[in-house]
């Protein structure tokens, strides 16, 4: 959904910089939320008196961000994950910080709920060094209009009843107004794939109303290690108390493109997914899916990167209908090794009132490692493509100095930071020169290096000159 913290009709921006240092605290982090309509910046931090905690080293605030309507209120709500902060004297336990929108702003209304582990806190489990709660996190309302969240716990260790199975990962479903929380992973009955060391359940999470999905980006598919593979949820509660499962799927499940999972391929590193209304149906009941596989194998080019197209029907069937990469029919550009296409994606419908078609369902292809026209090295960049249709029908490109208003630079990994807000797409340039570091905010129809229609820089605009990763989220 697109922000609206206060409610007043107007789009806002919430724009993180985990590694900023806030009262003194390095690597605290913070969000910076631009109000549309020119009614100022404010500063969301743990150090704002409506958030619980305090600003503490390395908390990384900001680190994943979900906008959602938590309370029903018509005001939208910020959840914010933490999952480097300490817990007690339990390092990078992690958290994830609920921050309310209101009339007044936000933060300026309901104080801040937390969610996290412990016999003191509202998730399963105890908490332990390295969880990583709040790593990922994705929020919605589902169809029967109950607001939920999914947590994304990459870190936990789980057990299979026999042996302490490190990094095997977790996911939490909070839902409705006053939340409750309920956590699944692997171990739980019907969902999909053996639970095992290293899965890292929940690295990322997706979601619609109708829909969600959490990648496990570790799994073992076959003999293959680290092959990678996602696994589908309904955002309602079953018998089990958990999300009911739909299905998962790694590579050597689908039925598009390279069909053989490989070792280290990664697939489900990054995740997104938008609400798709099929011809005839008079609603979104169905959603698509991008599945980022940034270390995919393209021929001979190791880590080039593909992405996986996936529809997923109303009743939670699913059909694999696109595997685009570089090399593919009439894509601008061409597949290079260690690009790392697919390192973040981010979906959108913009226009959730019609059918969709390939105008309105759109993806944009973080390619953090690109360097096109001889470029300096991982200057990156971003590319767009149809969700409907043939991916290189209409597929554009944008790159610093062709598109992103920045001279290109070593490592400033363009691509690393895109977000979806409706019909805004947001790319985020939080690494490299501190010239260049920014947002910007394109219109999804912009063509090849075309400019952007809005930009957000330190010390601009109201917006505090000081920052360290200004942009690495935006929602």
């Amino acid at each position: 959904m697109e922000s609206d913290f206060n409610g007043d009709g107007v789009r806002d921006t919430a724009i993180a910089d985990p590694l900023a240092t806030v009262s003194n605290q390095a690597e605290a982090g913070l969000i910076r939320v631009v109000l549309g309509g020119s009614k100022g910046v404010v500063t969301v931090s743990q150090d704002m008196a409506n958030v619980s905690d305090a600003a503490e080293t390395g908390d990384r605030f900001g680190f994943s961000l979900a906008v959602y309507d938590a309370n029903a209120d018509g005001c939208s709500d910020l959840a914010v994950g933490l999952p480097y902060e300490d817990i007690s004297t339990v390092r990078d336990a992690g958290l994830v910080q609920i921050i309310y929108g209101s009339p007044s702003g936000i933060g300026q209304g309901t104080p801040s709920l937390g969610i996290r582990q412990g016999a003191d806190g509202n998730m399963a489990d105890s908490y332990e060094p390295e969880d990583w709660v709040g790593y990922s996190v994705a929020g919605g309302t589902s169809a029967t209009g109950v607001p939920f969240l999914v947590i994304g716990v990459p870190g936990e260790d789980s057990s299979d009843g026999q042996a302490q199975l490190t990094d095997m990962g977790l996911a939490a479903y909070a839902y409705g107004v006053t939340p409750s929380v309920t956590s699944f992973h692997q171990n739980s009955p019907d969902v999909w794939h053996d639970p095992a060391a290293g899965n890292r359940f929940g690295a990322a999470v997706a979601a619609t109303g109708q829909h969600f999905v959490v990648g496990t980006p570790g799994a073992v598919i076959g003999t293959a290690d680290q092959a990678g593979g996602v696994v589908a949820f309904k955002p309602s509660l079953n018998t089990n108390n958990i999300p009911q499962p739909l299905f998962g799927i790694g590579q050597d499940s689908t039925g598009a493109g390279d069909t053989v999972a490989e070792s280290g391929d990664g697939f489900a590193t990054s995740l997104s997914m938008a609400p798709y209304r099929p011809s005839g149906a008079t609603s979104n009941t169905e959603s698509l899916v991008a599945v980022g596989v940034p270390n995919e194998d393209v021929g001979t080019k190791t880590d080039a990167g593909a992405v996986q197209l996936l529809h997923i029907a109303a009743a939670g069937s699913v059909t694999e209908t696109q595997w685009i990469n570089q090399d593919i029919a009439d894509v601008d550009e061409t597949a290079e090794a260690s690009d790392y296409f697919g390192q973040r994606v981010a979906a959108t419908n913009t226009s959730p009132n019609a059918v969709s078609t390939a105008t309105t369902m759109r993806i944009a292809v973080g390619i953090p490692g690109e360097e096109t026209s001889g470029a300096p090295l991982d200057s990156g960049g971003v590319q767009l493509f149809p969700m409907v249709g043939a991916a290189g029908a209409s597929d554009t490109r944008i790159e610093p100095g062709n598109g992103i208003p920045a001279a290109a630079a070593p490592r400033q990994f363009a691509g690393m930071s895109v977000g979806a807000a409706g019909a805004v797409l947001y790319v985020g340039m939080p690494y490299g020169p501190a010239e260049g570091r920014a947002v910007h905010a394109y219109d999804w129809s912009v063509a090849s290096g075309g400019a952007p229609t809005q930009t957000w820089k330190p010390g601009e605009g109201g917006i505090p000159a000081e920052a360290a990763a200004f942009g690495a989220v935006v929602r």
